[in-house]
């Protein structure tokens, strides 16, 4: 099995061949396959490949994009999660990947150790690093009869967001809990691929044909499902179904006491490998048994908080007290909940350094969930966070690193890595992480409004554009729901700014102040907007005045780093109002969080 698998137009040999030399100098192997010919066993040989390797490298190329082969290819490495694409003379990219985030190539000169190079190697590793824990994890033996062959296709599952049966939309959070545990679990048997959260919960609510969602979808099986919690008990159904066949392959209804759910989710998940006819791991199993927590009220609470964090912004302040407030009670009830510390330092992390709130920094919380579960990935992802706001970047890449080794799928993590290497005035790197980040959650629209910044940064106007149109389409989605959130016709207005359309960008920020007047997140932001894409320094400075008048220290770190206020770095009003800010905070205790940029 090769570590790489490389898919690219014969044509473009050439300029591919140093690309492979540099992954292959790394000790990787590479299948990339200059000379074999074509026919049938080739096409078996690359489908074979294409199944087992860790990660897929598409090179696109003029060439390329015309090729059916590496459109394929690509489409296959993005739905495993592993695709890293680069590209070359700006190709114009086949629009199911346009979302996902790709380095030009142009300027690289063939050198591995030029930004481009490094960047696409740190990709390839992650997922790499992955592959290999997962064959350590699972294997007995090379050749023994657990171990998958060589060219071993898995099957692949989609599972749709579970319905909420409870005649109680505040139970949605439980529902959707149990589909997520559920997708964790089921990607932990290394004989299924299993489609990402996002793109299951696409259909969040939809009447579906379950064919057209597998072939959309590329899987070979859907399990659908609903919930219905009353009181202390719990009703699942479940039912898999044959994508082809449109046929039921298992169903269960389960009626069981809500004590028993963590048992119940070990059933499901048993009963679905078994149905697929698959073998499951002892490593498997003990991982799909490993909860957290066997105290079910820490785990309806820690589902509550979890619920919040991906429901809302960072902005939201009451959201943050209220995942502190669920985790803090988790906690509580069990000391040894990992899972809910980590959280819970997320919260503190969010409350303190982005509100000026004067909450623990979400440190200690940190440790403990690490000295609870040191393989917790969220957990170095929050030191990390914490490291950054004290600008304390070394310290903070080494729990980034730390965090993307053992988990470089998680959102915290790449949001959390986004932000360090923004503020380390890396936009380049920070966007790769942003575009994860996006595609992991679809409700997240924060990460499609800093990619305008991160890309317009570098001067990608192609990618400003098409981050500006996500932005919009989620920030529409939180609109129809709550016309009146302000942060939402704030996102709005932002990607209204940079697709040139400023007439309409003051009428949404014109609006987006009469909801919320005193939003300091939303009026930084505004004014961001007005310094890059209007060139209207004084309405900018008019804006952020009360902004530092009241800015939190994360706020500020933030703003000494943002590309957006370049243009005013200059300017003796924006010098003194960032010196009047540092002063206020050096007052207030916060004097170890600055540093001079």
């Amino acid at each position: 099995m090769a570590d790489v698998f490389v898919s690219y137009a014969r044509s473009d040999k050439a300029r591919v061949a140093p690309l492979v030399a540099a992954i292959e100098a790394k000790g990787w192997t590479v299948w990339w396959d200059p000379e074999i010919c074509p026919g049938q066993d080739f096409d078996r040989q690359i489908a074979a490949e294409l199944k087992i390797a860790a990660a897929v490298l598409v090179v696109w190329t003029p060439h390329s994009v015309e090729s059916r082969w590496v459109r394929g290819e690509a489409r296959e490495g993005a739905e495993r999660g592993i695709l890293v694409p680069v590209r070359f003379e700006r190709a114009d990219l086949p629009i199911d990947v346009r979302t996902l985030h790709t380095t030009d190539f142009d300027d690289w000169g063939d050198d591995p150790l030029s930004s481009q190079a490094q960047e696409v190697m740190r990709a390839l590793g992650a997922m790499i690093a992955r592959q290999r824990a997962l064959q350590s994890a699972t294997a007995i033996s090379p050749s023994g009869p657990s171990a998958p062959a060589r060219g071993y296709a898995r099957a692949a599952i989609c599972v749709l967001p579970f319905a909420n049966m409870s005649g109680d939309p505040e139970q949605e959070y439980f529902s959707d809990g149990i589909t997520e545990d559920i997708i964790t679990d089921l990607s932990k048997v290394s004989a299924l691929a299993v489609t990402s959260r996002n793109s299951a919960f696409v259909f969040k609510g939809k009447h579906v044909d379950v064919p057209k969602v597998a072939r959309e979808l590329k899987v070979d099986h859907v399990l659908e499902g609903s919930v219905r919690k009353a009181g202390g008990r719990v009703r699942i159904t479940a039912q898999l179904v044959n994508g082809s066949s449109n046929d039921h392959v298992w169903a269960e209804r389960y009626d069981r006491d809500l004590n028993d759910i963590f048992a119940l989710q070990d059933e499901i998940s048993e009963a679905i490998v078994k149905a697929l006819k698959l073998k499951l791991l002892p490593a498997e199993r003990q991982a799909i048994q490993q909860r957290g927590t066997e105290n079910i009220e820490a785990y309806n609470l820690y589902l509550m908080a979890r619920q919040l964090y991906v429901t809302s912004h960072e902005g939201d302040e009451r959201r943050a007290e209220g995942i502190v407030r669920l985790c803090g009670r988790a906690t509580e009830i069990d000391p040894n909940y990992a899972r809910a510390w980590a959280l819970l330092a997320l919260g503190q992390v969010i409350l303190r350094f982005l509100h000026g709130r004067k909450f623990d920094a979400g440190l200690v919380a940190a440790e403990r969930a690490l000295a609870l579960d040191p393989t917790l990935a969220e957990a170095h992802a929050v030191k990390a966070r914490v490291y950054s706001e004290n600008r304390q970047y070394d310290a903070a890449s080494a729990e980034i690193d730390a965090a993307l080794r053992l988990d470089p799928d998680s959102y915290e993590v790449n949001r959390s890595a986004a932000y360090l290497r923004y503020r380390q005035n890396r936009p380049g790197d920070a966007a790769g992480y942003f575009e994860k980040a996006m595609t992991l959650l679809d409700t997240d629209v924060n990460s499609a409004s800093m990619l305008i910044s991160c890309y317009a940064a570098i001067g990608d106007l192609q990618a400003v554009a098409r981050v500006a149109e996500i932005t919009l389409s989620r920030a529409e989605t939180i609109l129809k729901q709550d016309p009146n959130n302000a942060a939402a016709v704030g996102y709005s207005a932002h990607a209204l700014a940079a697709k040139g359309e400023f007439q309409r960008f003051k009428e949404w920020m014109k609006r987006a102040l009469l909801l919320d007047p005193d939003n300091i997140k939303s009026r930084y932001n505004f004014a961001c907007r007005l310094a890059s894409h209007l060139k209207e320094p004084e309405a900018a400075l008019e804006l952020l005045e009360p902004v530092f008048e009241n800015v939190s220290i994360g706020l500020l770190n933030h703003a000494k780093a943002d590309p957006d206020l370049d243009s005013l770095r200059n300017d003796p009003k924006f010098t003194a109002m960032v010196k009047a800010a540092e002063a206020r905070l050096a007052v207030m205790g916060e004097a170890g969080s600055l540093s001079a940029t």
